[in-house]
């Protein structure tokens, strides 16, 4: 039996680099803010960038390769293309024997240099250097070359083995799955939307096309289309590295892709679709190197995250987050959570999926087809000793009922709901059976929430509205004489689009004691609003509005996402 590897922190000990005082607090650090012990214990001042190279190379029984001191001649840095060299992060050095030596930043990956042999189609070793020579070789040997998906899809269309015709079984989609242009495709197109921040990947086959389209910043831009016949190997591909059954086309099957693009850790969450022509996959990005986890850049302005902060630190009741999907819940919830995360509170969550793992809390991801449902979940989250509990989302009267149950027993409840904006919540509970007094007695607030793409700062251009502009917002022209309005001409940096990035604009209802009552007594939705506005709380619209004399978005995006919260 193999002796098991040494820790990086034993060899540096054994190197007498570093003192077990010094490993015990960069593990401290490492459990609240996470990263690898050896960067941890640079940015210390413990050790240097050699030292850690050194000793990575004995964990690993690697060479060690000084990037910045070594010149590598163009027939070695020909054999990687620039798009593998740039997904993988590696750098070429040199040929032994027949075999490919490439540097590498992390030799943890133990399943790169298997699918490097694969991809290059030669024998490859691993030699370990620093992950900054590694950015500097790039930029030095590659420049700003990039294989285009254009390219890879050529050379798809000359493999014999993707020609259309002929009889297909399992083993030669598994075949065409695996043929190297096709991973090379799927790599680029992964790629490519990790580099323009994209949230999903859509494959979609049609009759006679076969379309990818990329959803960035809310919006969907469809990429150059490969040839319908590439559409069964590159969907095979997809269900293979996901671990779905690639001869089940006829049931929806959902997988995740745990990886690291370009240095970065992604999870790709794939859901398929059978269709008339074929299978449908869009693939949700999860870029955690993207999301931040951080209540003061979700939006909020000063006086909303101080209310916000006092509420996520109350001892018991239900707070909910509602809009539509993809409006960026979860993204408030997780913030939330990560704010009041620290030891002397236990938390537990029950997710339909587990988007992102947060160290110190418990998540449980709900099974449908097993009986694995929210109210299932939460009973026995009950019986856990939690402090606070986060539902995913309230879809039925169990579910409202237990959550309720939860908060009247001394727990914080965190949830989403569905509605178009923060009053409308009180009726869509009554809809759900649920007694009118119990909303009164357990819910604090409710967060309406909503997403708008951001002006691009590069072509940012001020311009006059029409009247018909200002109509569509509800307002007349002197109503805004002082205020200036933008849009964004559209420039290379925001891909032609005018727009990049999105911010959440929130109205914050909170339950007054008069709101309360009110609620008891069966108020409307639209009394409820007038009653929250003269308590203070801002509306959709009125907040949008605020964005665009700031100048931030534009009078299309308010209108767009506000419309039915005025």
């Amino acid at each position: 039996m193999a002796e098991p590897r040494k820790r990086i922190g034993q060899i540096l000990k054994d190197m007498e680099l570093v003192t077990e005082g010094q490993i015990q607090e960069a593990l401290e650090i490492q459990k609240s803010k996470g990263g690898a012990i050896g960067r941890i214990l640079v940015e210390q001042g413990q050790v240097t960038e050699e030292e850690i190279l050194f000793a990575l190379g004995a964990q690993w029984d690697m060479e060690i390769v000084n990037l910045d001191e070594i010149s590598i001649s163009p027939e070695t840095i020909e054999k990687v293309p620039p798009s593998i060299a740039n997904i993988y992060k590696i750098v070429p050095v040199e040929t032994q024997n027949g075999t490919l030596v490439v540097a590498m930043s992390d030799p943890l990956n133990v399943g790169l240099l298997d699918e490097l042999k694969f991809m290059l189609d030669c024998s490859v070793k691993g030699a370990v250097s620093n992950e900054g020579a590694i950015d500097r070789a790039l930029k030095r040997y590659y420049g700003d070359q990039v294989e285009s998906i254009e390219t890879v899809i050529q050379q798809l269309e000359q493999t014999e083995e993707l020609a259309e015709g002929g009889a297909i079984d399992i083993a030669k989609i598994e075949m065409m799955g695996s043929l190297p242009p096709v991973v090379k495709l799927l790599n680029l197109i992964l790629y490519q939307a990790i580099r323009d921040r994209a949230s999903d990947i859509h494959f979609e086959p049609f009759e006679n096309e076969f379309k990818i389209r990329y959803r960035i910043d809310g919006a969907l831009y469809e990429m150059a289309p490969p040839p319908p016949h590439i559409a069964l190997a590159l969907i095979s591909r997809i269900k293979v590295v996901s671990r779905l059954d690639i001869a089940e086309t006829r049931l929806p099957q959902d997988g995740r892709i745990p990886l690291t693009i370009a240095g970065k850790p992604v999870d790709l969450r794939v859901s398929t679709l059978p269709t008339m022509h074929g299978e449908s996959v869009v693939m949700r990005v999860l870029d955690r190197s993207v999301v931040s986890l951080n209540l003061e850049q979700l939006g909020l302005s000063d006086d909303e995250l101080k209310m916000f902060r006092d509420l996520i630190h109350k001892p018991n009741g239900i707070i909910l987050v509602t809009g539509p999907t993809g409006c960026g819940k979860t993204t408030t919830l997780y913030s939330a959570l990560q704010d009041i995360n620290t030891p002397e509170l236990k938390i537990i969550t029950t997710e339909d999926p587990v988007e992102y793992d947060i160290d110190g809390i418990m998540q449980v991801e709900i099974n449908e087809e097993i009986g694995v449902t929210f109210a299932t979940c939460l009973r026995a989250i009950v019986r856990q000793d939690p402090d606070v509990i986060l539902v995913g989302e309230i879809r039925d009267l169990e579910t409202a009922e237990m959550a309720i149950d939860a908060s009247l027993t001394g727990h914080l409840v965190f949830s989403t709901l569905h509605t178009n904006d923060a009053p409308t919540t009180v009726t869509r509970l009554v809809e759900l059976d649920v007694q009118p007094f119990l909303i009164s007695a357990t819910l604090e607030a409710v967060v309406g929430q909503r997403l708008v793409r951001r002006i691009c700062s590069n072509c940012k251009t001020e311009f006059e509205p029409t009247d018909a502009m200002l109509y569509e917002l509800g307002l007349r022209r002197e109503d805004v004489s002082k205020n200036k309005f933008f849009y964004g001409r559209g420039c290379m940096n925001c891909n032609h689009t005018g727009y990049r990035g999105r911010t959440a604009i929130f109205e914050v209802l909170l339950l007054s004691e008069h709101i309360r009552q009110m609620i008891i007594d069966g108020a409307s939705t639209g009394d409820l609003r007038d009653e929250a506005c003269k308590e203070g709380m801002m509306t959709l619209r009125a907040r949008g509005l605020r964005l665009i004399f700031e100048g931030v978005t534009t009078i299309e995006e308010i209108v767009r996402e506000t419309l039915q919260a005025t």
